[in-house]
């Protein structure tokens, strides 16, 4: 076991793999609590029951004795439900509590935003008030005391500062600390001054200094980074890049300057049994660094499915991207006619603000020879593109973490990153000197810049030698969550003393 005390975890998020998702946040949220459990810790999991979820599907099932406990939300009581299931895996048991409230989660299909508008719900503060303070109120009921509550994202802001102020006298209360991870910091859960009052939150907090207001409003995330025992970040680099970029922060940065001391970076780590090119069971052909010739019959077949021409030699530049400036695709979009000159095939996977569907697809009709579109999303042309291409372009503005670098590096598909956030952590920049390393690294966000990288990397291409080398260097890497969930029981012991 890792560690010699057993931990006894309380994991709270909004999302879950694989009962509901909408970005990778769900798939920590499963893959984390697993790998702890399988070290030999306790760890229950917390999730809303989103109107989405399949409860015969995952054998869901009430919990008598947690029925309509009382939550209040402003002037009213709401009440809560808890119902019970598992993660789905063969190896160890991890308890899922589902928050089960038919008004504010219940109801609906989508998990923040309303299909109907394409804004965000009226009453997303009211919907993570409840979430927030249900952890406290499950825990008096359960009779469970865990160790650590570790909360994710501004979903779960509001938790630190319950804790510090509205029970802070429980005694049952002050045996555990809040870990709260920071997977995104663009969103920080930003209501109107008038959502104050339905926190019941002391009113010392209602302020710009020492509460939870920033630029006159309620902001979740800034209530978590006050009040939280212990933040970190999905990567060591983004932990420093917040605190030096006022403008990824919306200016919290000079608040994470002050709480440097318990300010702390862990890598996400990927799932190697769903992302691994010798047992993936969606690819043409598995290979792995012991044969990893076989990879260009996934490239041929790659190519052959996107109607492109496979031609030996040509190198295969896959993107798969949310379509939007903090992806860097503002970069991609410049510098593409000048990629076209060189003798390469690339693909995009994804979808995104409607200016860049508009610019790509003109590209598709201008460069049908040479490049090829899938606007949206498929699971399974994204494994196809990690297992078929020779590059890999990930050129973001900023990136907490990022996976597809990892996932490119496992399949022997050369990531060419920027240098910033969780991409400086899992991405070495290649030495032909050296022959170490296990990718391509620019630094800053000019599209020349990008473009000079790109031209190192088609040069050194041609140098199979090398370029077996940088592969089989990506492939050794060790990104399994195993080592993440060990940095994380430190990082537990750290803040438990």
């Amino acid at each position: 076991m890792a560690s010699a005390r057993r931990f006894k975890i309380l994991f709270v998020t909004s999302e879950l793999f694989p009962f509901i998702k909408t970005g990778g946040l769900a798939d920590v949220s499963a893959a984390l609590p697993q790998m702890l459990a399988e070290l030999g810790h306790e760890v229950r999991i917390l999730v809303p029951r989103h109107g989405a979820i399949d409860n015969r599907k995952y054998k869901i099932h009430d919990v008598v004795r947690l029925k309509d406990i009382p939550v209040k939300i402003g002037d009213k009581e709401a009440l809560f439900s808890v119902r019970s299931s598992f993660l789905p895996s063969p190896k160890v048991k991890v308890q899922i509590y589902f928050l089960d409230n038919l008004e504010y989660f219940g109801s609906r299909k989508s998990l923040y935003i309303d299909p109907i508008s394409g804004l965000d719900y009226q009453d997303n503060d009211e919907r993570f008030i409840m979430l927030s303070r249900a952890v406290f109120e499950l825990i008096s009921k359960l009779g469970w005391i865990p160790d650590i509550i570790h909360c994710n994202d501004w979903q779960l802001g509001l938790a630190p500062a319950y804790l510090k102020t509205l029970y802070k006298d429980e005694p049952q209360f002050s045996q555990f600390k809040i870990l709260f991870t920071i997977h995104n910091l663009a969103e920080q859960g930003i209501f109107p001054k008038s959502t104050f009052e339905k926190t019941g939150l002391p009113e010392s907090l209602m302020n710009d200094e020492k509460g939870i207001l920033f630029n006159g409003k309620v902001n979740f995330m800034k209530s978590a980074l006050m009040f939280a025992d212990s933040i970190n970040t999905v990567s060591p680099n983004y932990s420093k890049d917040i605190i030096k970029d006022k403008d990824m922060t919306g200016g919290l940065n000079k608040i994470l300057e002050k709480k440097k001391s318990i300010l702390s970076g862990v890598v996400n780590g990927i799932d190697t049994d769903e992302w691994n090119p010798e047992k993936d069971k969606y690819i043409f052909k598995q290979f792995s660094s012991k044969n990893i010739e076989e990879k260009i019959e996934n490239t041929k077949a790659l190519l052959e499915r996107f109607g492109l021409k496979y031609e030996e030699n040509v190198p295969v530049i896959g993107l798969i991207s949310r379509l939007n400036d903090s992806k860097g695709i503002d970069l991609v979009a410049e510098i593409f006619p000048k990629l076209m000159e060189e003798n390469v095939r690339v693909l995009l996977l994804g979808t995104g603000e409607k200016k860049y569907h508009r610019i790509f697809e003109k590209f598709g009709q201008k460069y049908p020879d040479k490049f090829a579109l899938y606007l949206g999303f498929s699971d399974e042309l994204a494994h196809w593109i990690e297992a078929g291409a020779d590059i890999f372009l990930m050129p973001s503005k900023y990136e907490p973490c990022g996976l597809n670098q990892m996932y490119s590096q496992v399949y022997g598909t050369v990531p060419i990153v920027r240098e910033t956030g969780g991409l400086v952590d899992t991405v070495e920049k290649f030495s032909e000197k050296t022959g170490e390393g296990t990718g391509f690294i620019f630094k800053d966000y000019k599209a020349e810049a990008l473009m000079k990288e790109i031209l190192r990397a088609l040069k050194i291409f041609k140098d199979k030698k090398n370029w077996h080398k940088v592969m089989k260097n990506g492939m050794k890497a060790d990104f399994s969550w195993q080592s993440s969930a060990k940095a994380y029981i430190e990082l537990y012991k750290k803040i438990l003393g």
